[in-house]
């Protein structure tokens, strides 16, 4: 029986790290609703045409069409509302392709273990969907050092993601299962092993 996991976490969390190990265990498919997101807000699709229409003016595209992702980002993490804006239009169509993906793979049966991996996990509901939701938690001072080298992003910019994001309490009360990211990505994957042991939740 395919088991779907929903992983979350703030920004800075070290999901990757996690979603690299995942992905490499046999029977395994890992998703990124970042990455299904890119791919349905490409010209030509319904996504795309609603966001032009809603933000034709904004300086956020590239000469070829296609968004520019660091223009757009800056924008939705400035702006409350237009991210609002954004996330209505983009998350409902890619929570309905996610859907779809995990029938077809519970049909096929050829799975043991679906991962879909999103920042908005938990507002979009996809404790719904998914079998149980984990947690990926490491402390807002080691993500800082993390965003500060990986992406070269100032505190100032750092805070900003951190207030658009989810506090620790409602991402711990939200999800069935915490693995701490502080340490190793062996301590990490130690974990991850113990929590594949459970029981399904549902």
């Amino acid at each position: 029986m395919m088991k779907f996991i929903g992983i979350t976490g703030g920004v800075g969390a070290g999901k990757s790290a996690i979603l690299d190990y995942l992905k490499n265990k046999p029977d395994t498919k890992v998703m990124l609703a970042d990455e299904i997101a890119h791919e349905l807000m490409v010209p030509g699709t319904q996504c795309y045409d609603r966001l032009k229409a809603e933000f034709g003016t904004e300086d956020i595209y590239q000469k070829d069409g296609f968004f520019d992702r660091i223009k757009l980002a800056q924008v939705i993490f400035s702006d409350d509302e237009k991210r609002k804006k954004l996330n209505g239009i983009v998350h409902p169509a890619v929570r309905k392709y996610v859907i779809g993906q995990a029938a077809y793979e519970r049909k096929e049966g050829k799975i043991k273990l679906l991962v879909l991996e999103a920042a908005l996990l938990i507002e979009e509901h996809y404790d719904e969907i998914c079998d149980e939701l984990w947690y990926i938690y490491t402390s807002e001072e080691n993500r800082r050092i993390r965003l500060k080298k990986q992406r070269n992003y100032s505190d100032e910019k750092i805070s900003e993601i951190f207030n658009s994001q989810l506090t620790d309490e409602k991402f711990r009360k939200a999800c069935r299962v915490v693995i701490d990211n502080n340490g190793t990505i062996e301590a990490a994957a130690a974990q991850i092993e113990a929590a594949l042991m459970l029981p399904h939740s549902m």
